[in-house]
């Protein structure tokens, strides 16, 4: 049976204009890896209603599972909930369990809950919360789709948080090898290895270091013994010095 879908939608201006480099994709596919859902897509939109709702319809429809990041916080440009709440085609509006965890939490701290605070705990109808243990405004789950926020730090926490609730398939695993020759050199015998493991994922990456080229091969699978035979196949064709 193969592994479940994900893709991954990325919400903010700062993103695409070069102010603010993503980091959440980057830890996303790793811990998906790890728990069996292929990542299979990603997109970056900026903070504009129509953009939003249009991803997050086409993306739900298109894999298991979407995973949000960004424009669930306190200000007038963040959006996502609203228009996860469109997309899905329900009511939102202020949730008392959100909003009963965000009084308790600013109460303690001796701090306002303003209005603006007040706008994390609008959720959509039909949603259930993921646990935010950093500053505890929830993300939550609509259908498919998981919103988390942008800050990377709180992103890995909500996703830790709801990853144990999805169920997942056979773990990705993955060897690498270094040949100190280029891509050049490496690529037909490297063809006839695909071509023999038509299971195997097999990347070539390329590098230069110190005027000398070489080529990092990578092989990806779900059989290990397939793995180890193709990679003592590539250490056989070029032995490391």
């Amino acid at each position: 049976m193969p592994n479940p879908t994900a893709a991954m939608l990325v919400i903010g201006d700062e993103i695409l204009s070069g102010r603010t480099r993503d980091a959440n994709m980057y830890h996303l596919a790793g811990a998906l890896t790890k728990h069996g859902i292929d990542l299979r897509e990603a997109r970056v939109v900026s903070d504009d209603k129509d953009a939003i709702v249009s991803a997050i319809r086409a993306l739900s429809a298109s894999h298991d599972h979407v995973f949000t990041s960004g424009g669930i916080g306190p200000t007038h440009d963040d959006i996502t909930a609203d228009c996860v709440a469109a997309a899905f085609d329900v009511p939102i509006d202020v949730r008392e369990d959100a909003r009963a965890l965000m009084a308790a939490h600013y109460g303690a701290q001796g701090a306002e809950f303003t209005a603006a605070r007040l706008r994390m705990a609008r959720i959509p109808d039909g949603a259930t919360l993921i646990d935010n243990p950093v500053s505890i405004a929830p993300g939550f789950t609509l259908g498919n789709v998981h919103v988390m926020a942008g800050v990377p730090h709180i992103f890995e926490a909500m996703l830790a948080s709801v990853l144990p609730t999805i169920t997942g398939g056979t773990p990705l695993m993955s060897q690498s090898y270094r040949i100190d020759r280029g891509e050049g050199v490496v690529a037909e015998p490297l063809r006839d290895i695909a071509e023999r493991y038509p299971d195997l994922s097999i990347g070539s990456y390329p590098f230069q270091k110190g005027g000398a080229y070489g080529t990092n091969i990578v092989i990806r699978g779900f059989d290990g013994a397939q793995i180890d035979a193709a990679m003592l196949e590539l250490a056989t064709l070029f032995p490391r010095d």
